[in-house]
């Protein structure tokens, strides 16, 4: 557990070396207090390229053996693997009393998302979700303006990820994938919306595959009913071709009493009142190991990953644990469910 000889760091093994897990771990290189010590993928080779980059001595291509090796001196577990493994490895973690970090989305169902949560609490271990769209740059400094109270009472908003980025080109086995782009993007936009707005008391969802190559759906639109009456139109697709292409940015607009709010391309937040107009701009820091492309999400790798080691430090209570990230889970499954009934779902 924690190393208090060496300044109270904290230990903690990669289980998945994919592509995602060199950003995860560039983010945790930039804060201070954490340090890998142990690689699992089921392709060695694989951990082993990452091991060599990141300083990492010890690899294994069996989870057990790491675990069984190294729990002694592990404070916690990073699963950035398959979302099928999420729930096997935050049981075999939480069995030998370690804190676990997992990937987006918590699981494929919602009966083992509940189990997950439900795994770690008896197990006394704190489960996070690794949900950094809701630390993005220009979604904070949104949600700071609409604490400021500028724009009144809110009635009315819409939350959008609208893109024609060749998102299969790059990851072609999403074209298999029976649900798609609610799981993949809409368990980011949903959540920014549950940040935002709070929680959701009944949604009805529309979805639409116009790419025929894909099994899922591309397309996805759903109108929430905030419980403190909010209207919150989330939309989604992939499929859509734009004169100025936002990818992979997410644009908010917020109607209140006083006046609007819109975050708009190249994060910049626009507030709108019958005083006029004010300019805010919220830039992604950009970080050397960012892709450029990429800054507004791989910035916020950095942040999300803060505000989860700041909760395993006794600092404070992390947003993104599994308890929380369960409500965003649920939105996910009932919106599928919505749409297959053509019904109203309540939350």
């Amino acid at each position: 557990m924690q190393d208090m000889e060496n300044g109270g760091t904290l230990k903690f093994a990669v289980l998945g070396t994919g592509f995602w897990a060199g950003y995860q771990l560039a983010g945790w290189r930039e804060l201070a207090g954490v340090k890998p010590i142990a690689f699992y993928n089921r392709s060695i080779e694989k951990a082993a390229a990452l091991a060599h980059q990141f300083g990492v001595e010890n690899v294994y291509g069996n989870v057990d053996e790491l675990l069984d090796k190294h729990a002694h001196e592990l404070d916690f577990v990073d699963i950035i693997t398959d979302v099928s493994t999420h729930a096997m490895l935050t049981e075999k973690a939480a069995e030998r009393g370690l804190d676990v970090i997992c990937q987006k989305p918590m699981a494929p169902t919602l009966e083992t998302a509940a189990g997950m949560v439900d795994t770690c609490r008896a197990a006394n271990v704190a489960l996070y979700i690794h949900e950094n769209f809701r630390f993005q740059a220009p979604i904070r400094k949104l949600k700071e303006v609409l604490l400021s109270g500028v724009i009144g009472q809110i009635f009315k908003a819409n939350v959008a990820f609208c893109s024609g980025f060749p998102v299969f080109d790059n990851q072609p086995f999403l074209k298999d994938l029976d649900e798609f782009i609610i799981t993949d993007i809409g368990s980011h936009v949903l959540d920014i919306a549950r940040f935002l707005f709070g929680e959701v008391a009944s949604l009805y969802c529309h979805t639409a595959r116009i790419n025929a190559e894909i099994k899922g759906e591309d397309v996805a639109n759903v109108l929430l009913r905030m419980r403190n009456g909010v209207s919150c139109y989330v939309e989604m697709s992939y499929a859509t071709i734009k004169e100025r292409e936002s990818f992979p940015q997410t644009l908010v607009t917020v109607e209140g009493e006083k006046g609007t709010v819109a975050l708009l391309n190249d994060y910049e937040i626009r507030v709108t009142t019958i005083a006029g107009t004010t300019i805010l701009k919220a830039e992604p820091k950009l970080y050397p190991w960012i892709d450029p492309a990429y800054a507004v999400v791989h910035a916020s790798i950095v942040d999300c990953n803060r505000d989860i080691l700041e909760s395993l430090q006794g600092k404070k209570n992390a947003e993104t644990t599994g308890t929380d990230n369960f409500e965003t889970i649920r939105l996910v499954h009932a919106a599928y469910r919505s749409a297959r009934e053509n019904m109203v779902i309540y939350i």
